[in-house]
């Protein structure tokens, strides 16, 4: 754990220290995450001499459940960036985003981002990253297979036997196993013309498209031996982006980071929207992380005004370039979309204002997103049920809706 944060203006009684704990994005002590507060907290505090800002940063392992025991022992931080709100919001326990952020701060967010944020149709949730997914595919071995890139899952399918047929290791790499299975599903359900819930927010995770979705990859892709030699329930995301990196992948669903990596063990790559059932997929999923305000410490008005200077462009700007993330505001957005150095982030991009989101707003989402690492791959496995898993996680969902 690393503390970051000034000494403050002497010992006055109006001076104010702020607390916040945020989740690690590097991936080693060059690019910590610690290195972008220590630089963004030193030029606020120079201007705002009577406030100190302490940020400790901690791992995606470690850092929603160090929030959490702070706050079962009656400690929260003022401010914490994690992967989820709605627990905090529900038990009233969050600052509403309307009464911290001036109005141009609160109105740039994107606005689906902004929309997920909300727990009945109130913002306590602030998006602080997002990203998309694109198809990744190896230009090399599609081209030694004379592939082009699939718009289908049929032609996904075809290409993945192509590729299988000529010794690659994961023609196509299903990640279903419990570090993200949840991104990887609702990836192929969108596709599908399905997803987690529906218009109104309902879950229908055993819809007949979803049903349908599962029983074409546990046939004509993992049934089929497409998918490589470890199981898609005990295959991590983690593993397959190294595997992909490492040249052994035909395609596979992936985010902006993915690109770094294969550039660094010099992977030619190509990217491309996401094959659907019957051509591109006309949804794509869309993840973004949280920062929120305890209202238990007060300091409401010296909480407010150091997330607006958290989210002014310049700040989401060298945070999303830093780590190869896409912005949450619309004018980091905007400068992005329309900068030469950020070309490379065009794809993701271009599909961030039609993403879909989980359902972070509802209170059952933990519940059901455990329920679904833990079970899915189950789904695509030989012999298993698509309808049976599915149905099994509706009613988890339907009793974590109930218990709310």
């Amino acid at each position: 754990m690393g503390v970051l944060g000034g000494c403050g203006a002497g010992g006055g009684s109006s001076d104010v220290t702020l607390t916040l704990v945020a989740a690690d994005y590097g991936t080693g002590a060059a690019n910590s995450s610690e290195k972008y507060w220590a630089d963004l907290v030193e030029r606020y505090e120079s201007d705002h001499p009577g406030v100190t800002i302490d940020v400790s940063v901690h791992s995606w392992n470690d850092v929603d459940r160090e929030v959490k025991e702070m706050v079962d022992a009656g400690d929260p931080p003022d401010m914490a960036q994690i992967g989820a709100y709605a627990d905090y919001a529900a038990e009233g326990r969050l600052y509403r985003v309307g009464d911290l952020l001036s109005i141009p701060v609160q109105a740039d967010f994107l606005s689906q981002l902004s929309a997920a944020g909300e727990v009945n149709s109130v913002q306590y949730g602030m998006p602080f990253a997002a990203s998309t997914r694109v198809l990744f595919y190896n230009k090399d071995l599609f081209a030694e297979a004379g592939l082009t890139p699939p718009k289908t899952w049929d032609e996904l399918a075809e290409n993945a036997e192509a590729l299988e047929a000529r010794g690659v290791t994961y023609p196509y790499a299903l990640p279903l196993g419990p570090e993200e299975a949840q991104a990887e599903t609702m990836q192929w359900l969108l596709s599908g013309d399905g997803g987690y819930t529906d218009l109104a927010g309902t879950y229908g995770i055993d819809s007949t498209e979803n049903v349908e979705t599962f029983s074409w990859l546990r046939d004509e892709l993992v049934g089929k031996g497409l998918t490589g030699p470890v199981a898609p329930g005990k295959l991590d995301r983690a593993k397959a982006f190294e595997a992909f990196a490492a040249g052994d992948v035909g395609m596979l669903n992936g985010h902006p980071s993915l690109m770094e990596m294969a550039g660094k063990k010099g992977v030619e790559f190509g990217m491309v929207p996401t094959p659907g059932a019957d051509g591109a997929s006309s949804a794509t999923l869309g993840v973004a992380d949280w920062m929120m305000a305890f209202n238990e410490n007060g300091h409401r008005d010296e909480v407010g005004d150091f997330l607006d200077f958290v989210y002014s462009e310049e700040n989401v700007l060298d945070f999303s370039r830093e780590y190869n993330l896409l912005p949450v505001t619309g004018s980091a957005s905007r400068t992005m979309a329309a900068s030469e150095r950020d070309k490379d982030l065009e794809p993701f991009l271009d599909q961030l204002p039609t993403s879909e989101l989980y359902p972070v707003g509802n209170t059952s989402w933990a519940a059901v997103n455990a329920a679904i690492k833990k079970q899915i791959g189950k789904a695509v496995a030989p012999g298993g049920s698509p309808a049976g898993v599915l149905g099994a996680l509706q009613a988890t969902a339907t009793r974590a809706e109930s218990a709310e």
